[in-house]
């Protein structure tokens, strides 16, 4: 008798929840920093922790995390840049500061809410030995968790690279961005069980003299993302994937909430027999009488 194939389970989120510009566009006029998080769980399933990328918290800011958000809620988090940003990726061994932030993450694990780490790399970080041999020593060190890695350039999008990461057990991230020559093109390349795109806006002009705010001050266009739901259509079907997670970065003034949904509709209306993630019940913790005026 043929088995039947579990469809994968697709979630969509923002890059990042807690932002000072999100107060009035997304969150209510007086909402503190510490009751974002519970408002962000109602309305979405996941969400990719940037914070990590500059500093490395402690293990109590995770567990708070893993209590203050419902069942069936994910985290992914970003290695800091000290582990990922390397001056010489053949001298430089992994860093302590991603040994500790593995370490720390151990609650949202325990709590079954980590999807996995995100390692992003920057446009230096060029396919060499050096280069390969260093994602296999992140890999071992990180080889308990899931990992997904982000390329800036376009040197590795080759067939080599995705039997590389197929083999070290890595995602393949999938991006949209600025359509520059050097950058990597969109695609539906998958190498691992987990499926993971970033949606980073195609602001041209600040992309390579732009702050973390300017780079990806965008709102993207229906027309923009709707082949980016086509994509996830191809990737579902994909018989290796069990978790499709899609990301918005646009964060200025609140705009990747804005295309998440927008997104998250386009996918409801192709996969309606997919496990799309419907907004989780309410927090039985935090300020519950608020609420976000997520549809203007």
């Amino acid at each position: 008798m043929k088995t039947r194939r579990l469809i994968p389970s697709v979630s969509v989120g923002t890059c990042g929840y807690s932002y000072k510009d999100w107060i009035g566009p997304v969150y209510p006029s007086g909402t503190r920093p510490s009751e974002m998080l519970d408002l962000y769980a109602r309305h979405f399933t996941t969400v990719e922790i940037d914070a990590t990328y500059y500093r490395v918290p402690g293990a109590s800011t995770f567990e708070s995390m893993a209590r203050r958000t419902p069942p069936g809620f994910r985290f992914a988090a970003k290695l800091p840049g000290t582990g990922t940003h390397l001056p010489d990726p053949a001298a430089v061994g992994v860093h302590a500061d991603v040994l500790q932030l593995r370490q720390n993450v151990a609650p949202l694990i325990d709590a079954g809410k980590f999807a996995c780490f995100l390692a992003q790399f920057p446009n230096s970080f060029r396919p060499s030995a050096a280069t390969r041999s260093y994602l296999e020593v992140l890999r071992e060190a990180l080889d308990d968790v899931a990992l997904v890695a982000e390329f800036r350039h376009r040197e590795w999008q080759t067939s080599d690279t995705l039997e590389l990461l197929r083999g070290l057990h890595i995602g393949l991230v999938n991006v949209d961005e600025p359509h520059f020559k050097t950058l990597p093109r969109a695609s539906s390349d998958v190498t691992s069980p987990i499926a993971y795109v970033r949606f980073h806006g195609r602001n041209a002009a600040d992309w390579w003299r732009g702050s973390n705010v300017t780079r990806y001050d965008y709102s993207y266009r229906p027309d923009e993302i709707a082949p980016w739901a086509d994509r996830i259509v191809d990737i579902v079907a994909d018989p290796g994937v069990r978790e499709v997670y899609a990301y918005f970065n646009n964060h200025a003034r609140g705009q990747s909430v804005r295309n998440a949904e927008m997104f998250e509709e386009m996918l409801r209306e192709r996969l309606p027999d997919a496990v799309l993630h419907d907004a989780p019940p309410a927090s039985t913790e935090g300020p519950v009488s608020l609420e976000l005026p997520l549809d203007r």
